[in-house]
């Protein structure tokens, strides 16, 4: 950006502004000076109301955003649909490292944070009214924290900087903080900003940092410190801390489930949504996961796994290995749990006023792990609109859940039941208006599971509850259970129509052969060239 023009291009990462391009806004190209943006004389504010747009620009804006693939493709929920090894593949065919990160946030999430330390530095020099600085401080505060907990759920601990400019003449050799350090300091600015930010937006807010998006920060935040991963003792305090603060944003009554799972996510404004990265109309969902085969030439480049398939209760509620389910192997995708129908595109789903063919040979999978088909039988089918025509996409409401309520109330449920002997009615309670909400006709009676069994349904729920939301990367991690379902091979579904028209299915197709190395892969390398650049750096166990 050229606002950045006055950084001397040679310096650290800290220094340097992302090349991204803002999707909310540019910042008015002509102008290169700080002191045309907090202008004494400028009552208005109309440039540090854009100056901010721009560090809400950098927010995590999920879809497919690792070159057109979600990063639930480097999980065991999905594979890329492309010809060759994309590089969110590379999550799970072990071939990344710290000169070949498929996904690496560390030079844009540390620009945000010097835009953010800019504007802290020179918005008192604006002429703006007082309260107006404050809540434009507040609010690039919240986003920093966002930022460093981006960087520290990758790394661990990463040099923290506070609110200091770096210029030229400045020490840049940064040592990391300790993660602890990290997570303390992003907890004590969550407890700082939750009693300074609005509880609530004005229409014209929508997408801004309320009190709940920083509370939900706070929770995630804990509920990942009370995870396997980073609470090996098990400690219980960690567990009760995640839990409370999961319950104090779900005391606020501010958010509430959204009556239709599927319309929430096409629906700019809604009352599940705690903070999303809003853009633009537009149909690049569409464009670029509908299965091929139609005159709008979807591209299919997200293929979900047999793996996540298998995820989806029956309408009842039960597992499809369960006694009682109903399931049948000869007609797998007959009274699945509803949000099952609007996730995944199956064969014989009806889409464009015609069924879907997954089959061999089928007019939506041509030729099956070349590209121009499925390589698992599925694509996904969440996010999407039915508008448009059957020759033309429409333009659509994309905005990528960053919180949304239905997390919230998984986390709760998640600490609350460690915290637990066995699960209480609270838990229960979670899990039931989740199902219910989703279309599910099962209910889970209290008393009816003892403690692990609970942890593993609420565990499948959030798996298929935030599908595609970027939950299932970080969670198989904190779980530390990615070493599990990360080696081996993902399945697929083969599909064969017979002559006689019947479909023969077989769920157990090797798909992708996967590798996890636990020793050095539940976190990121730091990215090589950083360590060249800054020599105090280390890098992360494993990784040299």
């Amino acid at each position: 950006m050229k606002l950045y023009s006055i950084i001397t291009a040679g310096l650290l990462v800290l220094l340097i502004s992302s090349c991204e391009k803002d999707v909310f806004t540019q910042l008015p190209v002509e102008r290169t000076d700080l002191s045309d943006i907090f202008n004494p004389k400028d009552k208005e504010g109309v440039l540090i109301d854009e100056y901010l747009t721009g560090i809400y620009a950098q927010l995590p804006r999920g879809f497919n955003r690792i070159d057109n693939n979600l990063l639930d493709a480097g999980t065991d929920d999905a594979l890329s649909g492309g010809i060759s090894v994309t590089g969110v593949d590379k999550f799970k065919t072990g071939q990344w490292g710290p000169s070949d990160l498929p996904e690496n946030p560390w030079v844009a999430s540390y620009s945000a944070i010097r835009r953010v330390n800019v504007l802290l530095e020179n918005i008192g020099k604006s002429g703006i009214p007082q309260l107006k600085k404050e809540t434009i401080s507040y609010q690039a505060r919240a986003l920093r924290s966002i930022f460093y907990f981006e960087l520290v759920k990758r790394w661990g601990g990463v040099p923290l900087i506070g609110d200091k400019v770096f210029t030229i003449n400045d020490n840049l050799q940064l040592p990391r903080n300790q993660r602890n350090e990290c997570v303390d300091y992003i907890l004590s600015e969550c407890e700082f900003l939750k009693d300074k930010l609005s509880p609530t937006l004005a229409a014209n807010e929508l997408g801004r940092v309320s009190r709940g998006a920083i509370m939900a920060l706070k929770s995630r935040l804990l509920l990942y410190e009370a995870s396997p991963l980073y609470n090996p003792s098990n400690t219980i305090a960690k567990w009760e801390a995640a839990a409370k603060a999961a319950d104090d944003l779900i005391k606020l009554n501010s958010y509430s489930l959204e009556a239709n799972f599927g319309t929430m996510f096409t629906t700019r404004s809604n009352k599940e949504f705690i903070l999303a990265y809003q853009q633009a109309d537009n149909t690049s969902i569409e464009s670029l996961n509908e299965p091929p085969g139609y005159k709008r030439a979807g591209q299919g480049t997200t293929n979900p796994t047999q793996n996540l398939v298998d995820a989806f209760p029956m309408l009842n509620g039960k597992a499809i290995n369960e006694v009682g389910s109903g399931y049948s192997a000869a007609d797998p995708y007959k009274n699945r749990d509803p949000r099952f129908y609007l996730t995944i595109f199956h064969n014989g789903f009806s889409w464009l006023g015609s069924p879907i063919e997954t089959f061999v040979g089928g007019k939506n999978n041509t030729q099956i792990g070349i590209g121009s088909g499925t390589k698992t039988g599925y694509y996904m089918r969440k996010f999407m609109t039915t508008s448009g025509t059957a020759a033309s996409f429409s333009n659509a409401t994309h905005n990528f859940p960053i919180f949304r309520y239905a997390e919230l109330l998984l986390n709760y449920a998640e600490a609350q039941n460690e915290v637990l002997a066995s699960p209480d009615a609270s838990v229960y309670k979670v899990i039931n208006d989740i199902r219910k909400r989703g279309g599910s006709t099962g209910v889970f009676a209290v008393g009816s599971l003892d403690k692990d069994q609970m942890r593993a349904l609420i565990r499948n729920e959030r798996r298929i509850e935030l599908a595609f939301e970027e939950h299932r990367f970080w969670d198989i991690r904190r779980w530390k259970m990615a070493e599990n379902v990360l080696n081996g091979t993902l399945k697929g579904m083969k599909i064969v129509k017979n002559a006689d028209l019947t479909l023969t299915y077989d769920p157990n197709v090797a798909v992708q052969t996967v590798t996890f190395d636990p020793a050095k892969m539940y976190l990121y390398p730091v990215p090589y060239v950083e360590i060249q650049k800054n020599s105090a750096l280390v890098q992360n166990q494993g990784w040299n």
